[in-house]
């Protein structure tokens, strides 16, 4: 396999608030060099730029493509899988890739999903609420004397690292999950109405206060991030929770009569299964039971007749 043919245009680059045109355009540059085009901006300070041009070189075709959103949800709406890079521990840990384990992730989900690489702003990276739109974080392992990267550079290891893996990859190998999977996975929009719906019904069933939310929802966040679910397996969570919301609005007479009968089918089946149970347990007690008389009478048979040969 080529190099070329990984999926490069199912991968974006996407710059959260970035205060400085300049950084935009040094990205878009190190994002050439590597063999990415897809560039996303979100509530950038200033662009388009004249600095972001000149500092982006023979990058230009990237700025002129480059898409601006208003949020980032917005931004990966249509993707199934985001990593956002982050240099610091997190009150909730999260799961985290190292550059190289990022890369090979990207390269194997790009095949059949579009895929995020989430890069904050210059002073304070991205916020905790954006890292927890993200699966994965990705943490670039610098000096612990100054381990803050300038945005340009971290975009240019990031890319480069993808770029290395694809040579190692071009080679023959066996296929992975993420590319023989029969569903694309679920995109950031699906995600995000799958979590209002969630929250919604939790606190519909009074299990989520959300006066009081313990990181309930940070945590069923990253729980979910972790497993990644496709599009069908999220819309069965979807129908669950419809379900729920159904029964919860209808509780009689339509609702609760449904479910006594359901109930009540369901103890009846408990009921029979048992009958079934205890039958077979009085047949085996009593085979058992016969077997032992056959067994003494066939003991004092031998006996008598051990007496008689004896006599």
């Amino acid at each position: 396999m080529s190099i070329e043919k990984f999926n490069y245009e199912n991968i974006s680059v996407v710059l959260v608030n970035t205060s400085h045109p300049g950084n935009i355009g040094a990205s878009a540059r190190a994002m050439k060099n590597m063999g990415l085009s897809r560039l996303a901006l979100v509530q950038p300070v200033e662009f388009p730029s004249g600095v972001a041009v000149g500092r982006a070189a023979s990058a230009l075709d990237i700025l002129e493509n480059t898409t601006v959103h208003e949020s980032l949800p917005e931004a990966i709406a249509d993707c199934g899988l985001v990593i956002g890079a982050s240099a610091r521990s997190r009150k909730i840990p999260w799961p985290v890739l190292l550059p190289e384990q990022c890369a090979e992730k990207v390269l194997q989900d790009c095949q059949r999903n579009r895929v995020a690489l989430v890069f904050g702003r210059e002073d304070s990276g991205l916020t905790n609420e954006e890292l927890q739109l993200c699966h994965f974080h990705v943490q670039i392992p610098a000096a612990e004397q100054y381990s803050s990267l300038n945005l340009a550079a971290a975009v240019l290891v990031i890319c480069y690292e993808l770029r290395r893996c694809a040579m190692r990859m071009a080679e023959d190998r066996p296929p992975t999950d993420e590319e023989y999977w029969d569903i694309e996975k679920a995109t950031g929009e699906q995600v995000e109405q799958f979590y209002q719906h969630l929250e919604n019904v939790l606190v519909r069933l009074d299990f989520h206060n959300p006066d009081n939310p313990r990181q309930l929802m940070q945590r069923m966040r990253r729980m979910f991030s972790r497993i990644r679910l496709d599009s069908m397996e999220m819309n069965i969570l979807r129908g669950i929770l419809t379900h729920i919301e159904f029964h919860l609005d209808n509780p009689e007479p339509g609702g609760g009569k449904s479910a006594r009968k359901r109930s009540d089918s369901n103890d009846e089946a408990i009921r029979n299964k048992q009958e079934r149970k205890r039958k077979r347990k009085d047949f085996t007690e009593a085979a058992m039971s016969k077997r032992n008389v056959d067994t003494m009478v066939e003991i004092l048979e031998q006996a008598r007749s051990n007496k008689k040969n004896g006599d």
